[in-house]
């Protein structure tokens, strides 16, 4: 059986019981791994430390963790990390809720400065949106722009339309749902009313019904039965009972929940106190089909994806989406079936409107009117008859015709709600349109998974040809719909870096300490010093061997070091200072020291030099980021001609408005037109990883 990666909405609502316990902790500190998963390192009084973990990735659960079960903190925080703990540090967990019966949670977090959500939406692609006290959002992890909602910093932030939570759903409205479905009881259960395929089956299971018989067979006792067993299973959400379990099949973890399920009485089952200490265990670990670590084809770049069960994620979202369409078809259609019984029944409507107005007119209240109506009915006067109810609130009138119910607004007369309701029926219809060009989006990502899938099998067998040959195949990588990730750590990485055209190393320090190590731990006797003309600028090194090999004298061409010299030109204060050139002087290691002269004070990250320097007048600022995808996957970033031919895209940027955290994610977004495989732009290059290779400053894309 598959093993769980996602949670549903009935754990969430289990896990939203148990976390309310952990309300008032103190939150100390944030942490994000990658772009998928979220660390809130809290204080709690009673408790002590609380850690919870919020995935949005391909795994996507909440739930607090044991501290040591935590991940390791990741080095440099990204821009969004940085952002939640100015915002939250020292504020107060205020509470979780869940929206609705979605797989959308939201947390609250308090401080006298502000307040501050962070909600996280557990489905589909998965996000991470933070929000102000006005519900703004700040800043999220993914940018939505759809027709039904967005999702991007400076907007308000809007849920998708909420779904029918079926734990709440009287006889009525579960009998209504059962007749208006043309399929299976357990298929009405998991789509119709959103339970989902594991807990439609419990349902079934549960109610002793048969989970394949067809509405058309089933009677009033096989409903009561259904409905009996929703109570059952909705009892102990309500009330936060819960007896949780890990379920193993073949000694595989395969599933988690908040009590026992009969669907899984014949698998092995370990109890656990509670429902957040099972999903601890549970996800810390569970080894999903050979991504564990003691899978040896797990090794970076080198792990077959689990390409089936993306495609199957993909046809059941293209399954949903036809649903969707099919929905908003009716829905339409019953709006104009409205409209149109109203023009049929013009006299009727008229009528009941009319006398609405007058009476409101007089001063009668809403009490009165609907109860002289009540009279009227009583003796048989047609427009009363017809009238159904109203509702003072809203101001409407609702109305029987043709056996349907048409709610009519009492302040305005027949043509305008008529109009109103063929409005709806168009705003559905445009809704409609969105979902049909969602659908043909999810098609192409479906085609997409297929076709990545048939170039894997053949990717070894390329990679060995070109390793005999000698040569390497020329690869359009920018039409590649999958592109494989091959990583491989570098010591210097921490620093900013580029490799001039002539292959030499080029190092350069983020700040003052990074600047001391490098001089006393990099440079080497023969290696090459560059530094800006100009206040403030890192400590640049043109390295002639690596750390691990002897110094050597090597003569190093001129365009090397015109490239090392624009580097430290471009990340000093020069391009901070908006200009588009500097000079910058080049030494020798000999003549670098941290002894000043007599009188004088060297800051940290500062030094003194001595002897003749070698200037580069009037160097031009230039930097390019781009993507390279062989021999590895990575961004690269510096002089433009050092790492345009290193790239298989690109972008120079110059001086400019947007901040560093701004102009990242503009070119994060141009490297995702140009890329096909874009799933590979957000693995290898997202905007916390752009952003370390742009110079402290605005910046802008070159004919921007």
């Amino acid at each position: 059986m598959d093993q769980k990666r996602e949670l549903s909405s009935i754990d969430l609502a289990a896990v939203v019981a148990e976390l309310g316990a952990y309300e008032g902790s103190k939150l100390d500190k944030a942490y994000l791994y990658g772009d998928d998963l979220l660390r809130l390192k809290m204080r709690d009084f009673d408790r002590g430390r609380v850690e919870l973990l919020v995935e949005v990735g391909e795994t996507k659960r909440a739930h607090v963790s044991a501290p040591e079960n935590v991940p390791d903190a990741p080095g440099r925080p990204p821009n969004f990390a940085k952002m939640l703990r100015n915002r939250l540090s020292g504020a107060d967990f205020a509470g979780v809720e869940q929206y609705g019966f979605d797989r959308i949670l939201q947390f609250d977090f308090e401080r006298e400065d502000g307040d501050t959500t962070i909600v996280a939406e557990l489905f589909g692609q998965g996000n991470i949106a933070v929000l102000d006290e006005n519900r703004e959002v700040i800043d999220s992890l993914d940018t939505v722009r759809l027709k039904s909602r967005t999702v991007a910093p400076g907007s308000q932030y809007e849920f998708p339309d909420e779904r029918i939570n079926p734990l709440d759903i009287d006889y009525e409205t579960l009998a209504a749902f059962m007749d208006d479905s043309d399929t299976d009881l357990v298929r009405t259960l998991a789509t119709q009313l959103n339970f989902g395929g594991l807990y439609a089956e419990e349902i079934c299971t549960r109610a002793g019904v048969e989970k394949e018989k067809d509405i058309a067979d089933a009677d009033e006792s096989d409903y009561e039965a259904i409905f009996d067993a929703i109570e059952r299973l909705a009892g102990p959400v309500r009330e936060g009972r819960f007896d949780p379990r890990v379920y193993r099949e073949d000694d595989r973890l395969v599933d988690v929940t908040p009590f026992p399920l009969d669907e899984y009485a014949d698998l092995d089952a370990e109890a656990f106190e509670t429902f957040n200490g099972a999903l601890d265990y549970y996800f810390t670990n569970v080894d999903f089909e050979g991504d564990g670590p003691g899978d040896e084809a797990g090794a970076v770049g080198q792990q077959r994806p689990d390409f089936e069960a993306e495609i199957e994620k993909q046809q059941r979202i293209i399954q949903q989406q036809e649903q969707a369409i099919e929905g908003f078809d009716e829905q339409a259609d019953a709006e104009r079936e409205k409209a149109e019984s109203l023009y049929a029944h013009y006299g009727l409507a008229d009528e009941i409107l009319t006398t609405v107005q007058n009476a409101l007119d007089e001063g009668t209240s809403w009490e009165e009117i609907e109860t002289r109506f009540a009279e009227g009915a009583e003796r048989g006067i047609d427009a009363a008859e017809a009238v159904q109810g109203v509702n003072p609130e809203t101001g409407t009138v609702t109305v029987e015709l043709d056996g349907t119910p048409v709610e009519l607004d009492a302040k305005t007369g027949v043509e305008k709600n008529a109009d109103r309701l063929y409005t709806e029926a168009k705003r559905i219809e445009e809704k409609k349109e969105g979902a049909k060009a969602a659908i043909e989006n999810t098609r192409e990502d479906l085609e997409a998974a297929k076709q990545r899938r048939d170039e894997w099998e053949t990717d070894d067998e390329d990679g060995a040809d070109d390793d005999e040959d000698g040569d390497r195949e020329d690869i359009d990588w920018l039409t590649r719909a999958s592109i494989p990730i091959r990583k491989q750590e570098q010591w210097y990485e921490r620093f900013r870096w580029f490799r001039t055209s002539d292959g030499f190393l080029v190092i350069g320090g983020r700040n003052a300490d990074q600047n001391e190590e490098l001089v006393q731990k990099y440079m080497d006797g023969y290696d090459l010093f560059f530094h800006a003309q100009a206040h403030g600028g890192p400590v640049t090194i043109l390295k002639t061997s690596d750390p691990s090999e002897p110094s050597r004298d090597v003569d190093v061409p001129e365009e090397s070091k015109r490239q090392a010299a624009q580097f430290a030109v471009s990340y000093s204060s020069v391009w901070k200072d908006g200009r588009f050139a500097g000079d910058a002087y080049m030494v020798t290691p000999d003549q670098v020291s941290k002894t000043p002269e007599s009188g004088e004070y060297l800051e940290k990250g500062g030094f003194a030099i001595r002897g003749d320097r070698t200037y580069f007048r009037d160097v031009p600022v230039g930097v390019a980021v781009g993507i390279a995808c062989e021999p590895h996957t990575r961004v690269l970033g510096g002089p433009p001609e050092a790492v345009v031919p290193q790239v298989e895209a690109h972008v120079e940027v110059e001086p400019g408005r947007y901040a560093q955290n701004d102009a990242a994610k503009r070119i994060y977004r141009a490297f995702r037109e140009r890329f096909a495989d874009t799933s590979f732009v957000r693995k290898v290059a997202s905007p916390d990883l752009i952003q370390e290779f742009l110079p402290p400053g605005g910046s802008r894309m070159k004919d921007e």
